[in-house]
């Protein structure tokens, strides 16, 4: 997005404490034609602030899907949902050029024990498996309609994301490599994307002033064996592959949606995440290095 002045391309933020929305205003902390703000949507002031002095709104704020808590439904909507359109409409009324919403993956369903192979094609349609990715899809189709000329909406479906102190099943993995001694030698693929992959991806949005369903990923899948291998060795711990697991990994991610998100392939086919400009700043090795090193 190219200003019309000098000035920088002012870009509000959506929570003040935000995995996503604090590596992104760090990502562009040293780039001039960038200015980051936060706001908080934990009680109704947000409807006070001002809009029409930003460019670009990006909406990281919601309840994750880790904390999905059955008895939280209607939140899970009024948030992830309600809030997300609100807010829209309130940018749309005051000016803001562009909204960026970070919705999920799962918005196509769940790797599980009745599923464990799940492949995404850009002919897949969403299909949700509960009310978090429900939540975040109804949001979607609340503000794609908003979008116009001088309003685009923009809409980006990350798999898992990782990096340093990031959350989630990321963080349980590295804890399994620097303890366990063996671990199964299992064939799959997972899409998953580096935080400053994605911070990347955003800023391209931004620059190209883009609009539409996004859905960016590392440049490569991972394989879970690889995965934890590979933070073993960053951490100088020894650790043994072997197939004898493999049957008993099987029979009970038959039983067991825990297990499937462990070792089932859950991706995005690759042509989904081709975008006009290379975003993979770094590789995935590079980004284990610097998740669990911090270099």
């Amino acid at each position: 997005m190219t200003p019309t002045t000098n000035e920088p391309v002012k870009i509000l933020i959506t929570a003040q404490n935000s995995y996503i929305g604090n590596n992104f205003s760090n990502w562009v902390k040293d780039k001039p034609q960038f200015e980051t703000a936060y706001f908080s949507c934990r009680d109704e002031k947000w409807v006070e602030t001002d809009f029409s002095k930003y460019d670009v709104i990006l909406h990281v704020a919601g309840i994750a899907h880790i904390e999905a808590k059955a008895n939280q439904e209607s939140l899970y909507y009024k948030v992830n949902r309600d809030l997300t359109i609100q807010l829209a409409q309130k940018a749309k009324r005051e000016g803001v050029k562009q909204f960026i919403f970070l919705s999920s993956m799962i918005v196509f369903g769940e790797s599980n024990r009745k599923n464990g192979n799940i492949v995404i094609t850009r002919n897949t349609q969403p299909s949700p498996s509960g009310f978090y990715g429900d939540s975040k899809l109804q949001a979607e189709q609340g503000i794609l309609p908003l979008h116009s000329e001088h309003f685009k909406v923009a809409i980006i479906r990350p798999p898992m994301v990782y990096g340093r102190n990031s959350k989630g099943n990321f963080p349980k993995l590295a804890a399994l490599a620097t303890k366990l001694p063996i671990f199964p030698k299992i064939e799959n693929q997972r899409s998953m994307l580096y935080i400053e992959n994605l911070c990347a991806f955003i800023q391209c949005l931004i620059d190209h002033q883009e609009h539409g369903i996004f859905h960016p990923q590392n440049e490569e899948y991972v394989n879970t064996t690889e995965l934890v291998g590979l933070i073993a060795r960053v951490q100088n711990k020894k650790m043994i592959f072997i197939k004898a697991f493999n049957p008993l990994v099987k029979l009970f991610s038959k039983r067991m949606d825990r297990l499937n998100k462990l070792f089932g392939t859950y991706k995005y086919s690759k042509e989904m995440s081709a975008y006009r400009k290379n975003y993979w700043v770094y590789s995935f090795k590079e980004s284990i290095w610097l998740t669990e090193r911090g270099q």
